[in-house]
């Protein structure tokens, strides 16, 4: 398909709002109950097929994005990308969370669970733009998965991706509404309908609804737009965190700074595992490598640039608001105007809460952009209804992934609170940005019909045990976190298969740019999300753990068979390309 977005004349006449069976069930397992039957009964045999199979770079690139029917605009640059960075990432998390964990679990030592968690965040940046640049398309995470690990694996991907994309964006929206109460000097709460429902679930938030579909009707609208909007509305957030800053430090008091770690080192890292989602907008930049005009160049300076700044700028305002207000005082819903307040800058509360708003606002529009160019490709690959996939031919935007994922989130929004939403996201984001450091290993050092079988099983011997001393890490650190006897066995062991990575060959060299240091880097960024991951309570796997039954169930009567048949026809269909080029040669021929 050209740059121009060159469509069969059969494309061109289809209107984009249709809605027939053909448009969300063409697959051939869907187009009869006995059809139906017999894809079930070869449940065990498709599963082997998609376990095994990979996609590759050129099909992202250019097969699947015919799925769409019409291109995506090209009209971002590195400047659009560095500010989406911004827009995308400085919201609820450092606004809300901060002062939920600074007062929960870490204490003043807050800051330190930023620096854990943006260390591991950044490790996943590297890892997230040697992939966009190398593979330009709209599925981020989820495309790089297809083609390194396979259909299974990138599927329980684009599970969590979707679950974190709905769940976050619902996440904000009631942060959003938080935030507007304060702003308008009201009581907690009193923006919200009360139920007589189960607690967690039992405060309505219309205000939260509405703020999510005004976010999604101007990604809609346009690209371009979106990014000036975002431009404007983050210039604006960054002058409110640069007052932040400097007015916390100007009224600091460093006795609120004692005891640092009132909860010891466990309340740190359990603090940075879940203000790890501050960090997790980033990846929704590599997922818009389809409108860049030049990926290559743009992807590095926007994804790098913005994440190194955005990492300083959250320690300085953790730190900041510790110094400003004792963290047993901290209020955790709206931690920055409070502790303004408590310094005598009644005013400053507003400023702040205006500042936060600005910034939570961005995060919705860029996430409504990010999430449902996810959504596009995850469609293009048939796991959801290729009906999702469609750009619309005049703003270039995928407008029918979009209403999904904020139909979804308002749903969520309108009924669950923050703190049930937030260990989730962080399990499902922790887990992507893992699985994305693997990816990349295998990338490096594994060539389909190239790499020699010896090599390819150290691979998978090597990985292996770099995953299983890192869970054996973050076990021993749940267990026993003053203990040292564990870590004198796993960490070792997490040396000895990196050890063993650096010896093989590596496979494939980046054609732009790559990660430094490989395999160090990636298989620090898996220890690191695994140990983070650990740090987090029961009741979040157990979530998560449901949540990954339901995509399983899905996957066994939908997903599997919608994959497999759209495999198996872009394979036919490359046969008869073959064939037809041997007919025309012998045809040409003496």
């Amino acid at each position: 398909m050209g740059s121009n977005g060159e469509i069969s004349d059969e494309i061109q006449h289809k209107s984009y709002w249709r809605f027939s069976k053909q448009d969300f069930l063409p697959e051939e397992s869907f187009q009869s109950w006995g059809n139906y039957r017999s894809a079930l009964s070869q449940t065990c045999f498709r599963f082997k097929d998609r376990l095994i199979s990979r996609s590759d770079d050129a099909s992202e690139i250019g097969e699947l994005r015919k799925q769409s029917e019409n291109e995506m605009k090209r009209c971002l640059t590195w400047w659009d990308l560095t500010w989406f960075g911004f827009g995308s990432v400085v919201g609820a998390g450092i606004f809300v969370l901060t002062g939920q964990e600074a007062h929960e679990h870490a204490g003043p030592a807050i800051v330190l669970s930023y620096v854990a968690s943006g260390v591991s965040a950044m490790l996943s940046v590297f890892c997230y733009t040697e992939f966009a640049v190398e593979v330009p398309v709209a599925g981020g995470s989820f495309a790089y998965l297809r083609v390194e690990l396979g259909d299974f694996v990138a599927f329980i991907t684009a599970g969590n991706i979707l679950l974190e994309s709905i769940a976050g964006s619902a996440a904000v929206a009631r942060a959003w509404t938080s935030y507007f109460t304060n702003l308008l000097n009201r009581p907690s709460n009193s923006l919200r309908i009360h139920t007589n429902l189960a607690a967690g679930f039992d405060l309505l938030d219309p205000i939260a609804v509405g703020v999510l579909v005004i976010a999604a009707t101007i990604a809609i609208i346009s690209t371009r737009k979106t990014s000036l909007f975002n431009w404007i509305a983050t210039a604006l957030n960054t002058a409110v965190i640069l007052f932040v800053i400097i007015a916390g430090f100007a009224h600091a008091n460093p006795s609120n700074l004692k005891p640092f770690p009132p909860f010891g080192a466990k309340g740190v890292f359990q603090a940075a595992a879940i203000v790890y989602f501050a960090y997790g907008g980033f990846d929704n930049i590599a997922t818009m490598a389809e409108e860049t005009k030049n990926p290559s160049r743009d992807i590095p300076i926007g994804l790098l640039g913005s994440m190194s700044i955005i990492t300083v700028i959250y320690c300085l305002m953790a730190l900041a608001l510790s110094m400003m207000q004792k963290y047993t005082e901290i209020d955790k819903g709206a931690a920055y105007s409070v502790a303004f307040q408590s310094v005598g800058m009644n005013w400053a509360r507003y400023l702040v809460a205006l500042g936060a708003l600005k910034g939570m606002t961005t995060v919705l529009l860029v996430g409504a952009l990010g999430q449902a160019r996810y959504t596009t490709h995850i469609a293009r690959a048939h796991m959801i209804p290729p009906w999702f996939a469609l750009v619309h031919p005049k703003t270039g935007t995928p407008i029918n992934a979009t209403l999904l994922i904020t139909i979804s989130s308002a749903l969520i929004a309108f009924f669950s609170s923050l703190d049930v939403l937030a260990s989730l996201l962080s399990v499902s984001t922790l887990f992507i940005f893992m699985m994305m450091a693997v990816a990349l290993l295998v990338r490096r050092y594994y060539v389909r019909e190239i790499t020699p079988q010896t090599n390819l099983l150290k691979l998978v011997f090597f990985l292996l045990i770099i995953i299983a001393s890192s869970m054996g890490t973050s076990a021993y650190w749940g267990l026993n976190p003053n203990g040292w006897v564990g870590y004198a066995v796993t960490i070792p062991f997490w040396f000895l298969g990196t050890i063993g990575l650096s010896i093989l060959p590596q496979q494939r060299k980046p054609k732009v740019w790559g990660v430094p240091l490989v395999p160090w880097l990636p298989s620090l960024s898996i220890a690191t999300n695994i140990f983070l991951m650990g740090s987090l309570g029961a009741e979040a796997f157990e979530r998560f753990g449901i949540c990954t039954v339901v995509m399983l169930i899905y996957y066994v009567f939908f997903g599997l068979h919608a994959t497999y048949d759209m495999a198996h026809l872009h394979r036919k269909a490359q046969s008869k390309e073959v064939n037809n080029g041997d007919m025309i040669g012998r045809n040409e021929g003496p």
